[in-house]
């Protein structure tokens, strides 16, 4: 898999360089968004992950020029994070995000997931199968249903981040959901009771954020 991986700060490029190459990555690097173009028509490029805010052109910019010419997989990195920026990244046709800061794995799980070649968390005594839709903890199958496994992909792709539950509402039920965010407690609830209680941390009048074990 060829990886274009544009990104302005030189250390960023290397950390997430290293992260790729070691799952047999081919990348190449850019630090503007003009290099960026010139390096996806030299190449044949299956996943650009680009920063947003770079020189010369943005990352937006980038991804619509793409976008143009072919089924090139695109991710967004960006510090924003209000729900127009969101929006506005995927009406310019990019296929995921992450907002930064971020875990290099999880970046790595975004792109392997959206390449469709299998992936597979591991956290703890947890093992999250983003293929298989199941949860497994100390190896057994915790029965987790549809929502709950929804809900736990997406803690656990965000993982150590406080999600808000209007967050969790628009991203496991959907925008158009118009239920109480108290459903998002009581799936937290029977989630727990499958996890381990202390696997997803309550933040009082903010949301939840899964931790990686039960310390």
């Amino acid at each position: 898999m060829n990886l274009l991986l544009a990104d302005d700060e030189p250390l960023m490029l290397q950390v997430i360089k290293a992260y790729f190459i070691k799952e047999g990555f081919q990348t190449f690097l850019a630090q503007d968004g003009e290099e960026a173009i010139n390096l996806f028509y030299q190449h044949k490029i299956d996943l650009a992950i680009l920063d947003w805010m770079m020189p010369k052109r943005s990352g937006i910019e980038v991804c619509r020029e793409i976008k143009k010419v072919g089924r090139t997989k695109v991710l967004l990195l960006t510090a924003k994070g209000n729900v127009d920026d969101e929006f506005l990244a995927l009406q310019s046709g990019a296929d995921d995000f992450v907002r930064k800061p971020f875990d290099p794995r999880i970046l790595l799980l975004r792109a392997q997931k959206l390449l469709q070649l299998g992936a597979k968390m591991t956290l703890g005594d947890l093992i999250v199968d983003l293929d298989a839709q199941k949860v497994y903890r100390n190896g057994n199958d915790v029965q987790a249903t549809h929502k709950e496994f929804e809900l736990m992909k997406y803690l656990a792709l965000n993982k150590g981040q406080i999600i808000t539950r209007k967050m969790l509402l628009d991203q496991v039920w959907g925008m158009d959901y118009y239920g109480e965010e108290r459903t998002v407690d009581t799936h937290v609830r029977r989630l727990r009771e499958k996890i381990g209680e202390r696997r997803i941390k309550t933040y009082r009048g903010m949301g939840y954020s899964l931790v990686e074990d039960n310390e």
